[in-house]
């Protein structure tokens, strides 16, 4: 038996990259996933790659949706709902960088990233908590970072996953008594194609600037999406029933230093 077995995972921007890796787990772990993502073609495909697609077609599911928009998010975690029967797990992973220096950064790039990360958050969750309030059970997990903690380039950005933290802290205290789990994991620098298109806006090789991160953090190399993945299953498992409104640093050591 997996450890999500039964259950209905909802992750948002898990077309790639971190997001996928989450939803691969859970899949792997026995859970249907719905893949969340504003490209419903990536969606789908990526759905239909998770471990156990080939299983009936109800198996998973992959929609598209904006996450800062109140009917988008209403529409799709009731299809959700529909199709795959329920929903028990929440991942909030969708997110967008704009950065910029301050006196550079435009209002658009401020809405922008505060849109998709702080008001999708919201969105999604209130979208979802119903489901959850009304079954006595849920888990919720949303994904900030260690630019919470401030970067230079990234006001938008740290100011958004720092907020994440505050939400995530509020949840925590609003929902427990519901049967509802809600922490976040903050990752440090992950190989993915975000970073990967900072490297290029950088003007640095890719391999160059993860070397550089690598050896910014005690364990000397850079996080893959499947290192997150794993926090993830856990922190949205019964095995972590009694943790709930905090936030977990993976960033192999990086604020030890």
């Amino acid at each position: 038996m997996g450890r999500f077995d039964g259950r209905i995972a909802v992750v948002t921007g898990a077309a790639r990259g971190i997001g996928y890796a989450i939803a691969q787990r859970f899949a792997q772990e026995g859970a249907r996933v719905a893949v969340i993502d504003l490209d419903e073609s990536a969606a789908r495909k990526a759905a239909a790659a998770l471990p156990g697609a080939d299983r009936p077609k109800t198996s998973h599911l992959g929609l598209a949706c904006d996450v800062a928009d109140a009917a988008s998010v209403e529409a799709a975690v009731e299809r959700v709902v529909s199709e795959l029967g329920g929903i028990h797990i929440l991942v909030n992973n969708a997110g967008v960088t704009r950065d910029n220096l301050l006196f550079k950064m435009s209002e658009d790039d401020w809405d922008t990233v505060m849109g998709v990360h702080l008001r999708g958050a919201f969105l999604m969750t209130r979208a979802a908590q119903k489901h959850f309030v009304n079954q006595k059970y849920g888990k919720i997990l949303n994904l900030s970072s260690v630019s919470a903690l401030g970067n230079r380039g990234q006001a938008n950005y740290s100011a958004a996953k720092m907020g994440i933290q505050g939400f995530t802290r509020t949840l925590g205290l609003e929902l427990s008594p519901f049967g509802i789990n809600t922490n976040a994991v903050a990752p440090g620098f992950i190989a993915t194609e975000m970073t990967d298109a900072t490297a290029n806006r950088l003007g640095v090789p890719v391999e160059d600037f993860r070397k550089m991160n690598a050896e910014a953090n005690p364990v000397r190399r850079v996080g893959a999406p499947e290192d997150i993945a794993a926090a993830a299953a856990f922190l949205c498992s019964d095995e972590a029933s009694y943790i709930t409104g905090q936030t977990l640093y993976v960033d192999g050591g990086a604020r030890l230093d």
